[in-house]
């Protein structure tokens, strides 16, 4: 297909799908269906341990639940058992631990020990080996220890932050629960900035000012926690002491992000400064569109105040789907907002917006 042609389809199909309602259930599912179509025949180059996979299995189970269609189980299943049900090889890192949660969903619905077993005695391992807190430095003094063996970027919030949390909530361990939440007050004092109610992705970014002359809040970073909130929610047990800590932490970035959402339904790769760089970046949109629908499905956010934010949100999204399940306006793997080719893709991205319009398709049904 030459290049003139294929821009007067694209035309064609953009001038079709203006008109076509994203918030009809069947248009919902359709285009969910469409993206986990077109990644699954253009598989990620990445191993199916690594982090990067993480969040599209999430989005699969998602889709399974509104579905009911075991094809997308099936995904994860063959990870699972072509992999022996490990995780990642690095003992402490978060990232390694991220594939367990897709794990921990397989067993809630097969109850097959085996496929939580590999992870049970990861962590044990670790609480048995827990990482050292402090170090001393060469002049004696000691410090708080600062490094990946910690949680502390706050991607690792969602990487691990969910895992431990359900793996508690499935065991009925209370011990994976205490872990968790030792370690995400840790990093919310390092990176949560109570005035801006964001997290800086990791400790460069707080003396970090952008072009504009704004504190550096990455989309991309905060869109993590929002998803990690949702998931530790949905296994944090109701009567659980700490339950009103993170739905505070989750309301608080509720309220901030609707008042930061862009005229165009996307937020800004720079939280606070929409010329940081001038483009689009859906990479964290799609988990705050995740989010607030998931608050509002659940009774924590009120819809009259956050289901306008959603619609734009989810509208922001679709507009971001080629014909054939493409979502482009994903920033690669990063650390921090920079400018990128607008074409770009990315697997995680289509994890969250699987998420996202799950959730948005269960807020339509209301």
């Amino acid at each position: 297909m030459n290049v003139q042609l294929g821009f007067i389809l694209w035309l064609l199909w953009l001038n079709t799908h203006s008109k076509e309602n994203v918030f009809q259930p069947e248009v919902i599912i359709d285009r969910l269906e469409k993206a986990a179509t077109w990644q699954s025949h253009n598989p990620a180059p990445f191993g199916e341990l690594e982090w990067h996979w993480a969040p599209y299995y999430m989005g699969l189970t998602d889709l399974y639940e509104i579905t009911e269609d075991e094809n997308y189980l099936q995904t994860i299943l063959d990870v699972g058992i072509q992999n022996n049900w490990k995780i990642g090889p690095r003992k402490y890192h978060a990232d390694d631990h991220a594939v367990g949660l897709s794990y921990i969903k397989i067993y809630q619905l097969t109850k097959n020990p085996q496929t939580i077993s590999k992870l049970k005695g990861e962590f044990d391992w670790i609480l048995a080996n827990p990482p050292e807190k402090t170090i001393q430095g060469e002049d004696g003094k000691i410090r708080l220890r600062y490094n990946r063996e910690r949680w502390n970027w706050s991607d690792a919030l969602y990487m691990a932050a969910p895992v431990w949390t359900g793996l508690g909530a499935v065991t009925e361990e209370k011990k994976y629960l205490d872990y968790m939440i030792q370690e995400w007050k840790q990093s919310h004092e390092w990176y949560w900035s109570e005035k801006d109610s964001l997290y800086f992705h990791d400790k460069r970014d707080i003396s970090k000012v952008s072009p504009g002359g704004q504190k550096v809040f990455w989309a991309r970073g905060d869109g993590w926690v929002m998803a990690a909130l949702v998931e530790v929610l949905q296994f944090l047990p109701k009567d659980h002491s700490e339950r009103d800590y993170f739905i505070g932490v989750f309301k608080k970035m509720a309220a901030k992000l609707i008042r930061i959402q862009k005229v165009n339904g996307t937020w800004a790769p720079s939280l606070l400064d929409p010329l940081h760089p001038d483009q689009d970046d859906i990479s964290g949109s799609v988990f705050f569109v995740y989010g607030l629908a998931w608050g509002i499905n659940n009774g924590i956010l009120d819809h009259n105040n956050y289901e306008s934010h959603v619609r734009k949100g989810w509208e922001a999204l679709c507009e971001r789907q080629k014909p054939n399940g493409r979502l482009i306006n994903i920033q690669p793997v990063g650390g921090y907002p920079v400018a990128f080719d607008p074409e770009t893709t990315a697997v995680f991205g289509v994890g969250g917006f699987l998420s996202a319009g799950s959730e948005v398709w269960k807020m339509v049904q209301r």
